[in-house]
């Protein structure tokens, strides 16, 4: 099995209102992202509301539609475009946050989505928890992941954090183990 497979099976083992963290490297990001958006939220009929914070949610779309992703139930909380000037309004699938360190309109558009796309569960991507830890401070981001879990907890919605191998510190493992479910260690070359 392929890292998709292997993604897609470890969520499928989860109940909805669970959160995962994958750690993953940068040579399996993009199978790691087809398993979420791609295979999974389509197989159980899910939105996908994605919190970037890493690269601007127009170039993550992008790169959907070259790797034949269909990203009509995709909606993004992008906290990097209007650092890099990019942030442009014209679609309401895109809600933009003029930086990473406000956690708090992060979790109230999070919860905006949750509540007007409330006809279906939706699986959350935090993307990842390196770039944002490094615009916050650990008790900072421990306490706004804390709430963001058990705030989607109550939504029924399943939480996968994504966390970069190659910028992970055992701050940032520690953090996950309090505030997930479960960790899942995608390994090179499933």
């Amino acid at each position: 099995m392929g890292v998709t497979a292997n993604v897609v099976s470890k969520l499928e083992e989860l109940p909805s209102a669970s959160s995962i963290a994958i750690t993953t490297s940068v040579n399996s990001y993009f199978d790691v992202l087809r398993a979420i958006v791609d295979v999974f939220a389509t197989r159980h009929d899910l939105y996908v509301f994605y919190v970037t914070s890493t690269i601007p949610s127009k170039n993550i779309e992008n790169l959907f539609g070259l790797l034949g992703i269909d990203s009509s139930r995709v909606f993004f909380v992008d906290t990097i475009s209007h650092l890099m000037k990019e942030a442009s309004t014209t679609d309401d699938r895109y809600l933009y946050i003029e930086s990473p360190t406000m956690l708090e309109y992060i979790m109230l558009k999070v919860e905006y989505l949750a509540r007007k796309y409330n006809d279906k569960k939706a699986v959350v991507i935090l993307d990842s928890v390196n770039s944002m830890s490094i615009y916050n401070g650990p008790k900072i981001m421990s306490e706004f992941l804390h709430i963001l879990v058990t705030s989607l907890r109550s939504w029924d919605a399943y939480m996968t954090i994504i966390a970069m191998k190659e910028q992970n510190t055992e701050e940032i493992h520690s953090m996950l183990n309090m505030v997930c479910d479960e960790i899942y260690d995608v390994e090179e070359g499933e």
